[in-house]
């Protein structure tokens, strides 16, 4: 079967190129085709330093250091995860997850308000207070580290978790308050004041107006400040001396001993270092979607 398509307005007819219906599906097929290897190439890309990480965990020692790479363990070794929680591991989750829930709460409350203080507010210099906000990001963490050592031992917050709590927020608020007035800037005006005119407050119009529209950027924020609050190290090791109050990237960093380095350990506590990461971006990947705004305007 061919088909009768007409040629383009102007088109000369033999530029015009027919292409029957096998044609047609056949480019379709191995278009598509190409396309799911990219994605199952990329997936693979992505997800197997995970898969090696979860098998060295399981895998014998005599299997972990070889010269030719094991890919399926012979047996199975599952007395490493009760191993790693006898060195303290439960211990070091929950003072990382004190800190990084804190850190995720504080900071997105601070966040909100002083993001949409710059949005919606004529504050004076407003535009250049948000660019000394985003200039706070151009100095390297490891720049801070003495100046706000210095400020957490005159407030007597070295050696707690809370210290680490203020640290964190110094150089993740920033960030935080950027990208949320960003997102408050994209909801129209007119929203907000048709709320104003039936009767809401200033803070009922940005409760129940604003920030549901803005949940997408709320959500990208908690998982950015999660993620930096979670996985931060060098400030965790040099505030915080006690190892009741290690958190877990310095934890695992004491797996590493001075003799040997038991790899299947430290591969079962990153395992497990990793869930609390994955839970919580279950919980909050339904938020980043896009289309809420334009769907209100246009509803």
């Amino acid at each position: 079967m061919t088909t009768s398509l007409a040629p383009p307005p102007g088109a000369p007819p033999s530029t015009f190129r027919y292409r029957t219906a096998a044609q047609v599906r056949r480019r379709r097929i191995i278009t598509r085709t190409l396309l799911y290897l990219a994605a199952a190439a990329v997936a693979l890309f992505s997800v197997f330093p995970l898969y090696w990480m979860a098998v060295t965990a399981i895998k014998p020692q005599s299997e972990i250091i070889t010269p030719e790479p094991v890919w399926w363990p012979s047996e199975f070794v599952w007395d490493r995860f009760p191993q790693v929680l006898d060195r303290g591991f439960g211990r070091y989750l929950r003072n990382s997850l004190m800190v990084a829930v804190s850190t995720t709460i504080i900071g997105l409350i601070v966040a909100t308000m002083a993001g949409y203080a710059l949005a919606r507010f004529r504050i004076p210099l407003r535009k250049y207070l948000a660019l000394v906000v985003l200039a706070t990001q151009l100095f390297p963490v490891v720049v801070l580290l003495i100046p706000l050592f210095i400020v957490m031992r005159n407030l007597g917050l070295t050696g707690s978790l809370w210290g680490l709590v203020v640290a964190y927020l110094a150089f993740i608020t920033p960030l935080m308050i950027w990208i949320l007035r960003g997102f408050f800037l994209s909801v129209p005006n007119e929203l907000e004041e048709a709320a104003l005119i039936d009767g809401c407050t200033r803070f009922g119009a940005m409760r129940r107006v604003i920030l549901p529209l803005a949940g997408p950027g709320i959500a990208a924020v908690s998982i950015f400040a999660w993620i930096a609050a979670w996985n931060e190290f060098l400030f965790a090791l040099t505030f915080v001396r006690s190892e009741s109050l290690r958190t877990l990237p310095v934890g695992l960093a004491f797996f590493v001993e001075q003799e040997r380095v038991d790899h299947g350990a430290i591969m079962a506590g990153s395992l497990l270092f990793t869930l609390p990461v994955v839970v919580f971006f279950l919980f909050v990947h339904k938020r980043l979607t896009t289309g809420l705004v334009t769907g209100a305007v246009k509803g």
